[in-house]
């Protein structure tokens, strides 16, 4: 069975308005904060990594049916099925988040920098095109964009290459660039035209020379 993520929405016709939230507004019920520190606490025990959690949400059949939260409870509850945490003898974890631990956990974060293992393939206004189909896993290059030809703007250097990263196929760090789209490009000859430029951040493997 091939791999969906029913979020990738970009480009697409959808049935319901997009409402915009007044900013700074986090949370909309009191169950929701509970739910982000459950994530947030899990997160140290090895369960899983943040590319296994995007995994998780966005294979969710009824993902376009979900808020936000219920989004990240539902896959929060099929990983720990997955991985034998509910289960009568769940692994050890790692570590235990403790409240001593959180605020210096969180301080330190989760940089995905890595040394990189070859040199850069690309440079800053080389044109570049996507690869044509989406890769059968999870993958951080938008449906929208592929096959699509654009130029290289600049260069992040290497990182986690999520696309094995969330499959438990180890980090395989991949230089990581921002590409540079025409608005023609990527949606036609849609009606209005704005004249935009849009900007996608794109892993090295998602790249051929145009």
């Amino acid at each position: 069975m091939s791999y969906r993520s029913y979020a990738d929405l970009g480009g697409q016709s959808v049935r319901d308005p997009i409402v915009p939230e007044p900013e700074g507004e986090l949370f909309h019920a009191p169950w929701e904060p509970r739910v982000m520190a459950l994530v947030v606490a899990m997160g140290p025990t090895g369960m899983s990594n943040i590319d296994m959690n995007r995994a998780a949400r966005e294979t969710l059949p009824n993902y376009r049916e979900l808020s936000y939260y219920e989004i990240w409870l539902a896959a929060l509850e099929k990983l720990a099925q997955e991985k034998g945490v509910l289960s009568d003898s769940p692994p050890a974890p790692k570590l235990v988040l403790r409240a001593d631990l959180v605020a210096p956990v969180i301080r330190q974060g989760s940089p995905f920098a890595r040394a990189p293992t070859a040199h850069a393939r690309y440079a800053p206004g080389d044109r570049v095109r996507t690869i044509t189909a989406q890769p059968d896993n999870h993958t951080r290059l938008p449906a929208y964009a592929c096959g699509k030809v654009g130029t290289v703007e600049r260069m992040h250097g290497a990182h986690v290459f999520p696309d094995t990263n969330a499959h438990g196929l180890g980090e395989s760090p991949q230089w990581l660039y921002t590409v540079a789209f025409e608005e023609a490009e990527l949606w036609g000859a849609r009606q209005p035209r704005q004249g935009s430029i849009i900007s996608v951040d794109a892993f090295e493997p998602y790249l051929e020379p145009a």
